[in-house]
């Protein structure tokens, strides 16, 4: 959703509370991240092993996966915004006849 093509104050509210709800399911994600890889550290340093990487690396990739999708791609995304306009001005184009 484009805010500049929203045509109430309802929507923009709408679109608002989207971005923000994603944003902190990533912003929890985060900090559950922190505090388990954390713990694990520790429980792995205590043991003299280095164990607790092998779940930080393949849980901070997800975590960056999800970053991605809520910052870049997803709803509210510079990168989705910027498809969506492009999109919409070749449909334009395409309606009124003009060349690309």
């Amino acid at each position: 959703m484009n805010p500049n093509t929203l045509s109430s104050d309802a929507d923009l509210k709408r679109l608002a509370r989207k971005r923000v709800k994603a944003r902190l399911g990533w912003l929890i994600h985060a900090t559950v991240y922190v505090c388990v890889i954390t713990g694990l550290t520790l429980l792995g340093l205590s043991q003299g092993k280095a164990w607790p990487i092998f779940p930080a690396l393949g849980w901070g990739f997800g975590l960056l996966m999800h970053g991605l999708a809520v910052f870049v791609v997803g709803a509210g995304g510079a990168l989705r915004e910027e498809w969506v306009e492009r999109e919409h001005r070749r449909l334009v184009r395409q309606r009124t006849g003009t060349p690309s």
